[in-house]
């Protein structure tokens, strides 16, 4: 299941909210940051000041397409190189040296022809918000998102010092400005409220809603985690998973501790969940998401498969 006690928090259709753990821990968002980003894009587009389908400048893929990972934008995840820098405690590539290593200039496919996770993408993303904006992620999360909500735990951490405030006591020696598209870090709860308010209509258009959620189907079922078909929308992971039905929100992986925050509304009372604990694989964290979502306590019937 990983290690480390969870850290939860629940919040039902009717606003009931349930919070497991530590109320006040700071957790790195990890890739649900790159839900956040998605809905800054779109609230960008629903003012006018970004196109999702033209093509970017100077670049054979469009905004929409790097949201959904169909861009053909490579990835550094693989990077040998790249997890080694890190472990070692080295100092952030520049950009220049991140889109030297994977060979950025060099499509993986034709855009729109196939699917391909890349946070390389994603910093591509976020650097098209930080234009339209006008500012930089930071203020442009506040603006959207954390400002409108009230979520006064919610922040985009930048420096190493940005990490001290973490639950985990590993966190305090990780260098966030290697997630280059940005890495935010708040309470469970805020985590939850992002992904609710989304769901509930309180941040997006309906017809934004309706991009955001047209997946793109990737297959069936994934080892070792519970999702039973999956596939990806703008920013947002999607498909079902056992025992829940529809699941769409986002799982991330760092270093030292996984996430998943995800919108169940097939739930008996439709639900939203974000589970944080200590570990290398997002599968236990979804796992108690899937039990959160079906009215369990964090840690009953926690046997994975």
């Amino acid at each position: 299941m990983g290690d480390g006690e969870p850290q939860a928090a629940r919040i039902d259709r009717g606003g009931a909210v349930k919070v497991f753990g530590a109320p006040a821990a700071v957790f790195p968002w990890w890739s649900f940051t790159k839900t956040v980003l998605a809905v800054c894009a779109l609230r960008l587009a629903e003012e006018g000041r970004l196109d999702l389908d033209g093509l970017r400048p100077g670049k054979r893929f469009t905004l929409r397409q790097l949201l959904q990972h169909r861009a053909g934008v490579a990835e550094y995840g693989g990077l040998g190189g790249y997890h080694e820098a890190v472990a070692r405690g080295d100092a952030p590539w520049t950009r220049a040296r991140l889109l030297e290593e994977v060979q950025a200039d060099r499509l993986e496919y034709e855009p729109g022809s196939g699917w391909g996770y890349s946070n390389v993408g994603y910093m591509f993303v976020r650097e098209a918000i930080e234009e339209a904006a006008g500012s930089g992620l930071a203020d442009a999360m506040k603006h959207y998102v954390s400002g409108p909500l009230q979520l006064e735990s919610v922040e985009l951490a930048e420096e190493p010092a940005d990490f001290l405030r973490v639950h985990w006591p590993a966190a305090r020696n990780y260098d966030p400005g290697w997630v280059y598209h940005g890495c935010l870090t708040g309470t469970a709860l805020d985590a939850a409220r992002v992904l609710h308010a989304v769901f509930e209509g309180k941040i997006l258009r309906e017809d934004s809603l309706q991009a955001m959620v047209e997946t793109y189907r990737l297959g069936g079922a994934i080892p070792k985690r519970p999702w039973s078909s999956c596939g990806y929308g703008l920013g947002l992971m999607a498909g079902e998973m056992e025992g829940a039905g529809r699941a769409m929100g986002h799982s991330g992986a760092g270093p030292f501790c996984v996430n998943a925050v995800y919108y169940f509304p097939d739930a008996a009372t439709p639900v939203t969940v974000a589970s944080f604990r200590e570990g290398p694989s997002e599968g236990p964290a979804e796992f108690e998401a899937v039990r959160l979502a079906r009215g369990a306590e964090v840690g009953e019937d926690n046997e994975s498969k």
